[in-house]
């Protein structure tokens, strides 16, 4: 039976880091099992937030990658702040934390750039891509966002070709993400990007979510939503060991990847920095572990504690590197936005923590899909960010059985999040 032919727009694309480029990478490795011929469309001269070369060995030999050039105002925005350079993965600095020259740039990157900076990219390759699919046999096209400038790229194709199958894949979401509100946009602004939004929802023929709620926040807005969650690699997991063999080293509480100011637990360094001064036993054994980049303001907070003396600061790793982190951890750690609109979040690299089979503690807003997920496998726990004794209370008692060699993995219920099982639901769809 021939394979047919799916045409993926990403921004990101190995040798990319970072979740964002994970999810369209893995389903391009197995689709072909499941009839699909994966067509990736990605800039020629992106400038990525983070480089992992070792993604480079998951990328098909012979996937056919088409590149055009594209042009981002991220080197000007740069020299006008340094710290612009969080912008390339959507952050920045908030509160107390933000410089005239911050707000200046935030107000700037929210109105004149919409959706987002990669604007730039979109008209021309709407015409390379116009004259591509009238060469080329395509049977679905999928845009992936953030950056959402990708979706006007599949709705400028959609008019173009009305009859195109196109999937508008919302790693995120677009207005509902908890930093649209800091963006300090104009009231015509706020309108434009709501316009866009829907127009997306309205036009593709099937919207991808990467998480239950999100998937009915989408439909609500009157998208044809599907959720299909990130999940984990089985060919990247290192091999589970038994925690006894950690008794005799430190009690390692991990947090691998990217964490900015909107997602700083406060109230888990405050209750590390109690246990330390409190309980000698923790203190001798204990290590705060970061492997990925720590916003400089999270840093600066945290070393002015007792926790000073227990952090580990790996930096940014290669992705296999990161994987033998976490499970060379004790406990965990993920975080997400406070706010109750961000409790459809999953961070993708919840699915990989949950392959290590290692306990997991987790913070963000109450009844949040993470907390769902943590129930459902038995991993860990969920806590809002006022939570401060439960907290206390979960270390302590995770730290007694590591103690004893009884710090047990869990990996129960957990195959429906390998990447393969998605790509095979993600092909029943298509």
């Amino acid at each position: 039976m021939e394979q047919k032919k799916i045409l993926i727009i990403t921004y990101y694309w190995p040798p990319a880091g970072g979740p964002g480029v994970q999810r369209w990478l893995k389903f391009a490795k197995y689709l072909p099992e499941f009839g699909w011929d994966p067509v990736i469309y990605t800039p020629e001269n992106p400038s990525y937030p983070l480089l992992d070369e070792s993604l480079l060995k998951d990328v098909p030999p012979n996937i056919e990658i088409v590149k055009t050039r594209i042009w981002e105002p991220y080197q000007l925005a740069e020299k006008l702040n340094k710290s612009n350079k969080k912008f390339k993965a959507g952050q920045f600095d908030v509160g107390k934390n933000q410089s005239w020259k911050s707000k200046l740039s935030i107000w700037v990157r929210g109105n004149f750039f919409i959706p987002d900076a990669r604007v730039f990219w979109v008209k021309p390759s709407i015409k390379f891509l116009e004259q591509y699919l009238k060469e080329n046999k395509i049977d679905v096209v999928v845009t992936s966002g953030p950056p959402h400038s990708l979706h006007m790229i599949g709705l400028g194709l959609k008019e173009k070709f009305p009859n195109l199958k196109w999937i508008a894949d919302f790693r995120d979401p677009w207005t509902e993400i908890s930093y649209y509100k800091h963006l300090k946009l104009t009231k015509s602004s706020d309108r434009k990007h709501r316009q866009l939004e829907s127009a997306v929802f309205k036009n593709a023929n099937i919207t991808l979510a990467t998480s239950y709620t999100d998937a009915d926040n989408f439909r609500k807005a009157g998208a044809n939503a599907v959720c299909i969650t990130n999940g984990f690699d089985e060919s990247d997991a290192s091999a589970p060991h038994s925690m006894a063999e950690d008794k005799n080293k430190s009690f390692t509480l991990s947090y691998i990847g990217v964490l900015e100011q909107l997602r700083n637990p406060e109230n888990l360094w405050k209750v590390l920095d109690e246990l330390i001064r409190e309980n000698k036993e923790f203190a001798d054994a204990f290590t705060l572990k970061f492997a990925g980049r720590v916003d400089d303001k999270i840093l600066q907070s945290i070393e002015s504690s007792a926790l000073k003396e227990h952090i580990l600061n790996l930096g940014y790793i290669p992705h296999d590197k990161a994987v033998e982190e976490m499970t060379n951890s004790s406990l965990l750690l993920i975080t997400n936005f406070p706010n109750e609109s961000s409790k459809g979040i999953i961070p993708g690299k919840i699915f990989e923590y949950l392959a290590t089979g290692k306990q997991i503690i987790s913070f963000g807003p109450d009844e949040a899909d993470v907390s769902r997920i943590l129930s459902e496998t038995g991993a860990g726990k969920h806590f809002s960010y006022e939570n401060s004794q439960t907290v206390k209370e979960f270390i302590l008692s995770k730290f007694e059985l590591w103690k004893h060699g009884n710090l047990l993995e869990n990996t129960q219920n957990i195959e429906q999040f390998s990447r393969k099982n998605l790509t095979e639901k993600l092909s029943e769809i298509l």
